[in-house]
């Protein structure tokens, strides 16, 4: 099928069957589609909250449940995060426009002496799948980066990445220092790698250690809920 076909096939779907297919092709990582599609929408008079809400994260939902359920593999979900980035591009400075809201807001790094990138990028990609307005701080991150990001940006998650065992220990000098500062309690903590598991998270005093990003997705929307609600009761 020419790429001609393709224009007129998804400019002649309805709204439905357009959402639709743009859930089709983020799981197959067609970018060009899914921006073409994010512009068929905004043409229609779609706000880009609603875009990005039904159309994007509605898609990478489905993308994050297959990559739990290990139907789809890593080089799989990066190309669908990749094609829900080139919808992004176009749908950020509209959200920012309007004032859109976020679920929440992460600072994510991989901390000092480590400079493995690939699983933090995953779950970057996959937190913005999900919504979430993400602050990436990139690899050798020492304490000050987490706590000056996290201020500055005025963030709700703290998220640390290490793939040595030389280098996970680093994430309890980060969370020790948050509590030095009276700061422990104001963001939610995640930890991830390879070499971490639960009880290493529950030692380090973090909020919850993610095995994968699609589960950091998950246990990110969990504990930001229960926070709200906490302060809502509170």
């Amino acid at each position: 099928m020419s790429d001609e076909e393709d224009d007129i096939i998804l400019s002649e779907l309805n709204d439905e069957e357009l959402v639709e297919q743009m859930f089709d092709d983020l799981y197959d990582g067609m970018k060009d589609e899914i921006e073409e599609g994010v512009n068929i929408l905004l043409e229609r008079g779609w706000q880009p909250y609603d875009i990005l809400t039904k159309a994007l994260v509605g898609g990478m939902t489905i993308v994050g449940h297959d990559f739990r359920d290990g139907i789809l593999f890593v080089p799989e979900v990066l190309l669908a995060a990749n094609a829900m980035k080139g919808g992004m591009r176009i749908l950020k400075p509209l959200l920012a426009e309007t004032g859109a809201p976020t679920i929440g807001k992460m600072v994510i790094g991989t901390v000092k002496g480590d400079i493995h990138d690939i699983g933090k990028n995953l779950v970057a990609m996959m937190m913005e799948g999900a919504g979430f307005e993400v602050v990436d701080l990139g690899i050798n991150n020492p304490v000050e980066n987490y706590i000056e990001a996290a201020a500055n940006e005025k963030a709700d998650i703290i998220g640390m990445s290490a793939l040595l065992t030389t280098t996970m220990p680093y994430m309890k000098v980060v969370i020790d220092a948050m509590v030095e500062q009276g700061i422990r309690d104001d963001y939610v903590v995640l930890v991830g790698g390879a070499p971490l598991n639960e009880e290493f998270g529950k030692a380090i005093g973090a909020d919850a250690y993610c095995r994968d990003a699609a589960v950091a997705v998950e246990t990110a929307k969990d504990l930001l809920a229960r926070r709200h609600n906490q302060r809502a009761t509170g």
